[in-house]
């Protein structure tokens, strides 16, 4: 990779001297006064600051959060061509996703994002325009809407994780946690997505596990192309193109059998609707300002799955880290869903009265938020921000993460402590841009209240039915924060724990 990026800028430097002397500058209004780019490193010609992501050991939002620490809250780097600003604080957040958010709210043509997309027909990829106001008005009303009815499935599949722990307690066999979790929320989307639940260690288990897997893995996955616009063909001799085609094919002969499968008129008329049986009743009654085609059907279900599994098994693992290795706060959340839920035998989605574990959640949102530099943003226009100028078609990252470690906004940020958030207004529900996990403004994720309910389900039961403890010969100083790099970031190294069933 180091050589192809050296080659680039050795033929190209004659190209960027000649942009270089050609780049315009930004007026403030009326006033002949040039706003200068946001501060950052010196990069080099062509290749920008590629170099230093891709030589960088730590993971991008933490990269990205050393630099802020550097040269703060906006920084100004150079992708390649792509101009890239960095956003590190609450205050610079809530400047993009509110104040400027019309100027800030489309997305990026990513080579992966757009081919499983179906060239972006989704929600999460597609960019600011007529369309997507209309697929957001479509997914909010007639799916995301459908939390409660939903929870049946949720609380079923709750049930059916705590009883196959409740096995593996009897002898005090460990729990891989993270493999269960991933199960669960897997699970549950598949019920909800297409009305299938799948064995957990079946063929098609494993089937859909890996396409989903794969799919994370393009999503994230660094293409020559997105970057370097005349070099495409580098896609096809790195194997990043051949690998997208085939991971694309096989999840379309996937969706295409669930379609099949809901449009056989011989097929049992299910109990409740599914999102595929939704999508094709609105297609058949064209419901919908725009054609909707089934390409369009199979692009929501892509962002149905990537967003509905990752990021609760993620976010219950997190937590259960957290109160591993903070004892006194793990006593106190234990102590509140038991006293609360007393002898029924298993905690529901009625669970208000969960202040505690409701303000673990939270803290856990600040502190290791899943997907941590969001999903990304690009300009519409040229704008300014925080006094300074931002080209159109700028790729915007606002680094959830770190602001979550603002000492300007948190006090102790490095601290897990959940009672900062006990008789707090801020909450992620809300406008506060200090906890932005499910980001903001116009771009603020939709599923959001159908992933909070099934980590708050998860979690609360976990903690209601079971002690945990470490496995033999390891203690909570075992317990690492490690990641693995992509749009979502999971725990590198599996939760391992040994559950005890309480009488």
């Amino acid at each position: 990779m180091a050589i192809v990026l050296f080659m680039i800028f050795l033929l190209a430097l004659p190209l960027f001297l000649f942009i270089l002397l050609k780049r315009s500058t930004t007026t403030n209004g009326n006033l002949n006064v040039v706003l200068p780019f946001p501060p950052g490193p010196p990069g080099l010609p062509l290749i920008g600051h590629l170099h230093m992501l891709m030589s960088d050991n730590s993971v991008p939002h933490i990269f990205l959060y050393k630099l802020s620490q550097k040269y703060g809250p906006l920084v100004f780097l150079r992708f390649g061509f792509k101009p890239t600003l960095v956003v590190s604080s609450a205050k610079m957040a809530e400047a993009v996703m509110k104040t400027h958010d019309l100027d800030f709210c489309s997305r990026p043509s990513l080579c992966g994002a757009r081919r499983l997309s179906y060239n972006a027909s989704d929600l999460s990829f597609s960019p600011y325009s007529d369309y997507w106001r209309e697929m957001r008005k479509l997914c909010v009303v007639h799916l995301f809407s459908r939390v409660q009815k939903y929870r049946p499935i949720r609380e079923d599949e709750v049930a059916r994780l705590v009883q196959k722990i409740c096995r593996l307690s009897i002898d005090s066999k460990p729990e891989n946690l993270s493999e269960a979790m991933m199960c669960l929320s897997n699970s549950i989307i598949c019920r909800v997505g297409f009305g299938k639940r799948y064995d957990d260690e079946g063929a098609e288990r494993s089937r859909f596990d890996g396409l989903l897997k794969e799919s994370e893995a393009m999503l994230s996955c660094f293409s020559f192309s997105d970057y370097f616009p005349f070099m495409g063909w580098v896609d096809r001799f790195t194997g990043f193109f051949s690998r997208l085609e085939k991971t694309s094919k096989e999840l379309d002969i996937f969706y295409q059998q669930l379609i099949n499968e809901h449009l056989d008129p011989n097929r049992q008329k299910p109990e409740q609707e599914d999102i595929f049986d939704v999508l094709l009743r609105i297609q058949k009654d064209r419901d919908f300002p725009f054609d909707l085609t089934i390409d369009h059907i199979k692009a929501i279900l892509m962002d149905v799955f990537i967003a509905g599994t990752d990021t609760t098994a993620a976010t219950v693992i997190w937590a259960m880290c957290f109160l591993m290795i903070n004892p006194k706060c793990l006593k106190k959340t234990l102590a509140e869903v038991r006293d609360l839920i007393g002898t029924k035998g298993f905690v529901n989605e009625d669970i208000q009265g969960l202040t505690y574990l409701k303000a673990v959640i939270k803290e856990t949102f600040r502190l290791q938020t899943t997907v941590p530099l969001l999903v990304p943003r690009e300009t519409l226009r040229k704008c300014s921000v925080g006094g300074y100028q931002v080209p159109a078609k700028t790729l915007v990252y606002v680094n959830a993460w770190a602001i979550g470690r603002d000492p300007e906004a948190w006090e102790n940020p490095e601290e897990f402590c959940p009672e900062r958030f006990i008789g707090s207004s801020i909450d992620y529900k809300r406008l506060n841009f200090e906890l932005i996990p499910f980001g903001a403004g116009r771009r603020v994720c939709p599923g959001m209240h159908m992933g909070v309910a099934a980590v708050e389900l998860a979690l609360a039961n976990l903690l209601y039915k079971f002690d945990w403890e470490m496995s033999t010969g390891m203690n909570k100083k075992d317990i690492d924060f490690d990641v693995v790099p992509g749009l979502t970031t999971h725990k590198k190294n599996a939760l391992i724990l040994v559950a005890r069933k309480i009488k």
